[in-house]
């Protein structure tokens, strides 16, 4: 959520933001109703020094013994007059806070302009794709081949887009999410977590999903909760509504959840297979951090999911997404996308991590703020997020990356440990 005095202060840099977004919002009401809540404040608070003033005049009548039934009869009309007054101011800032909470981040000035994912900027690719001496499969044909994807009986069990792994395919799922949280905690710093799968709307808020999204989200009828669309909402709302000491920062987390996702929107783009589920495994990472390093911190998220397929040896390309396809939260936002050859018959990159600063525009929503040493009045720390990675697409990579001419599919080497020794996935009978 952006800063009341900082929109008004800076009305000009919010609005071209805005229009970089293509977000059409009327700044006109805002200013109004911040006019009359000025005009409301002063009003109650002049109110209120006349009944202190007619308190204490009461107070000396009686005293001499005097009737003061008249002054007395006066306050209830000003304390009548100052609850009329208090429920209208209340009504102004309510209306103030939805017009906030509903502007978007303003993208940094490093962001490309463009209007969707066919403008985002490239920065750099790494790795070769593979040449095949054979015609390729996508992971949904390997999967189903092999016996360790079933999505018709999936389909069965709930419906469209949700996946059954099998066997071998359930253990390199698993392997894949013990080999991520191990790489973030013991060699890039992250504390691991492990968060509720369902959250309260004032958690969802605070990140950002709500209200505006909300038909993204999946909502346990008769409850104020919702399952998690990524496990950047709880694990950035665990310090809501707390004051952190500096030497805190920055405090970095990861976790591994299931996300749920309705895909609202999404008209029938990638059915088939693990990229667009409405159910899927996420390990994330989450940091709080100074204003000042927010910006290093984005570049060491970025590079701390690059090692992850650096050490799957998955070829993929980073890009810097334009303004027409950043996030909502997002001031900038770096995509990872990752080589799959199986994809629209020639092959294709596929975003596999999104890492995002999101600035305070989080934390205000979640109103998490820091102390510096020294420093009475508090600041709020700038938060990032970041996949490090999406588990079902790593997975998917792996088969349309390691596929082999006899149907088989390789496990790559940094695996191997966590699947038990085994180096290659055959049919399983």
């Amino acid at each position: 959520m952006l800063d009341l005095k900082y929109v008004k202060n800076n009305l000009e840099i919010v609005k071209n933001g805005m229009e970089k977004r293509k977000a059409k919002l009327d700044f006109t009401s805002l200013l109004k109703n911040d006019d009359k809540r000025k005009a409301l404040l002063l009003e109650i608070e002049e109110l209120r020094h006349k009944r202190n003033m007619v308190s204490d005049e009461i107070a000396k009548i009686k005293k001499s013994g005097q009737d003061a039934g008249y002054l007395i009869e006066k306050m209830r009309d000003v304390s009548e007059t100052i609850k009329k007054l208090d429920k209208e101011l209340s009504t102004i800032k309510e209306t103030i806070y939805e017009f906030l909470i509903s502007i978007p981040n303003i993208p940094h000035e490093d962001v490309p302009m463009g209007k969707d994912d066919t403008q985002n900027r490239l920065e750099k690719t790494h790795g070769q794709p593979k040449q095949f001496d054979f015609k390729v499969k996508p992971h949904w044909e390997i999967g189903e081949d092999l016996g360790i994807l079933d999505f018709t009986r999936a389909a069965k069990l709930t419906g469209a887009r949700f996946p059954l792994y099998i066997g071998k395919g359930a253990r390199l799922e698993r392997a894949l999410i013990n080999f991520m949280l191990d790489i973030h905690s013991s060699q890039h710093g992250y504390t691991e977590a492990l968060p509720p799968f369902i959250v309260n709307k004032t958690t969802m808020t605070g990140t950002g999903q709500l209200p505006k999204f909300e038909e993204d989200l999946f909502k346990i009828e008769g409850l104020d909760y919702y399952l998690i669309p990524t496990s950047e909402v709880p694990i950035t709302n665990i310090y809501a509504n707390e004051i952190l000491d500096e030497s805190m920062l920055p405090c970095k987390f990861t976790a591994y959840t299931p996300c749920f996702r309705s895909e609202a929107g999404s008209y029938g783009r990638d059915t088939k297979g693990l990229i667009r589920q409405h159910q899927f495994n996420k390990v994330e990472m989450v940091k709080l951090t100074t204003p000042e390093t927010s910006f290093d911190e984005l570049q060491s998220l970025l590079a701390n999911a690059e090692k992850i397929l650096q050490l799957l040896e998955l070829p993929y390309q980073v890009v810097t997404l334009c303004t027409g396809d950043l996030g909502f939260s997002a001031t900038k936002t770096y995509d990872l996308e990752v080589w799959m050859p199986g994809q629209d018959d020639q092959g294709k990159y596929r975003e596999i991590s999104s890492c995002s600063n999101c600035l305070d525009f989080q934390a205000r929503r979640a109103n998490i703020r820091f102390r510096r040493k020294g420093n009475k009045k508090p600041e709020y720390v700038h938060t990032l997020n970041g996949s490090g990675l999406a588990v079902g697409r790593t997975f998917a990579a792996i088969l349309e990356n390691y596929q082999q001419a006899d149907g088989s599919v390789l496990i790559p080497d940094a695996l191997i440990p966590y699947m038990g020794g085994q180096k290659v996935i055959c049919h399983e009978a």
